[in-house]
C-alpha cells in the first residue's frame, strides 16, 4: 500500500506541530482527548508532515499532550503532498485509534476518488474502510470522467473496463480474422495474450448462427431510446434496407439495368465502407456513453 510510514520513532516539540487535515468532518473527539490524556506513560507516535510539521495522524495525541502539559511528542516523519497525506490519514484511521464513522469514510472515499481517480474501487476501498460496492457507487456518482486504466492493490495497471475491450477485439476478429494479435491488440487496448485468448475462445465456440436481419429491426424499433429520436428513427431507416432477404436481394440485382451496374455497384462498396466505418466507431474503446 502507498504512503507508508516506516522511519524511526523521534520526539518533537508540542508548540512545533501543526493541525493537518482531518478525514474527520466533526472535528475531534473531546471525550477520546480526555481518555488519552488520563492515560499513564507515553502515548504512541503521532506522524507529522516533515515539510510543515502539520499533523497526518495523530490529532487526538496531540490535544491529550497539550492538555496534560507535555512539552515533547513522540513522532514519525512522512514525505509528500496534501492529497497523500490524506490517503495516509484516513488508511491510519480506519486500522487503529478512534475510528472514522460511515459518513467520514464515505467523504473521504469520494476525496481520494478524485484526487487519485487511477485507483481500483478495491484499493480505495481498502484505504477508506468500505466494500469495494461502496466506493463504486460513489464513483458513479461523480461527474469526473472515468480514467482508461486503474491501478489495483497488486500494483498492476488494468482496464477499466476490461469486458467491453474483450468484446471489441471478438468484433475485431470475427470481422478480420487474419489480423495479427498485435494489431488487435492495438486497436482495442488490451495485451497480445489477452487477444490470443479472445481469438482462442472464437475457435473453440464455432461460428455463430446469423441473426434475422427482420426481426432485429422490429427488436430495434421497440426501443424508445431510438424511436423517439430523429437520429435513432434516421439510423432504424437506414438499417431497413439490412433486414432484406438474401432473396430479395438477388432479385434486385438481377433488375438492375445492364448500364447501371458498374455505377450501382461502387455505390453498394462505398456503402459498405460507410457501414464498417460506422461499425468501427461504434466498437472503439470508450466510446460507450449513453446520449
Amino acid at each position: 500500500m502507498p504512503f507508508d510510514v516506516d522511519g524511526p520513532v523521534t520526539t518533537v516539540a508540542v508548540s512545533d506541530v501543526r493541525g493537518g487535515h482531518s478525514p474527520r468532518q466533526g472535528g475531534e473527539s473531546l471525550e477520546h482527548v480526555q481518555t488519552l490524556a488520563d492515560t499513564i506513560g507515553e502515548l504512541p507516535p503521532i506522524i507529522v508532515r516533515r515539510d510543515d510539521m502539520r499533523v497526518v495522524d495523530g490529532m487526538h495525541r496531540l490535544r491529550a499532550a497539550r492538555l496534560r502539559g507535555d512539552e515533547r511528542i513522540a513522532a514519525r516523519y512522512f514525505e509528500g503532498g496534501d492529497e497523500e497525506a490524506f490517503v495516509l490519514a484516513v488508511r491510519t484511521n480506519v486500522t487503529h485509534g478512534l475510528p472514522l464513522s460511515l459518513t467520514d469514510r464515505k467523504a473521504a472515499a469520494a476525496r481520494i476518488i478524485a484526487s487519485h481517480t487511477h485507483w481500483s474501487d478495491r484499493m480505495i476501498a481498502t484505504v477508506a474502510g468500505l466494500s469495494a460496492a461502496t466506493v463504486a457507487r460513489i464513483r458513479r456518482s461523480r461527474p469526473e470522467s472515468a480514467p482508461e486504466v486503474r491501478l489495483g492493490n497488486d500494483g498492476k495497471l488494468r482496464p477499466v473496463n476490461g469486458l467491453e475491450r474483450r468484446r471489441v477485439a471478438r468484433a475485431i476478429l470475427m470481422t478480420e480474422p487474419d489480423l495479427s494479435l498485435r494489431e488487435v491488440a492495438r486497436r482495442a487496448g488490451i495485451s497480445p495474450e489477452t487477444a490470443r485468448s479472445v481469438r482462442r475462445k472464437l475457435a473453440e465456440a464455432g461460428p455463430a448462427p446469423s441473426p434475422d436481419p427482420a426481426a432485429l429491426v422490429m427488436r430495434l424499433r421497440s426501443d424508445p431510446t431510438l424511436r423517439f429520436s430523429e437520429t435513432g428513427r434516421a439510423l432504424l431507416r437506414l438499417l431497413e434496407a439490412r433486414s432484406v432477404s438474401p432473396e430479395k436481394w438477388a432479385a434486385i440485382a438481377a433488375n438492375v439495368p445492364p448500364h447501371w451496374r458498374d455505377t450501382v455497384a461502387r455505390m453498394a462498396i462505398e456503402c459498405s465502407d460507410a457501414w464498417r466505418g460506422f461499425a468501427e466507431t461504434l466498437l472503439a474503446p470508450g466510446n460507450t456513453k449513453a446520449g
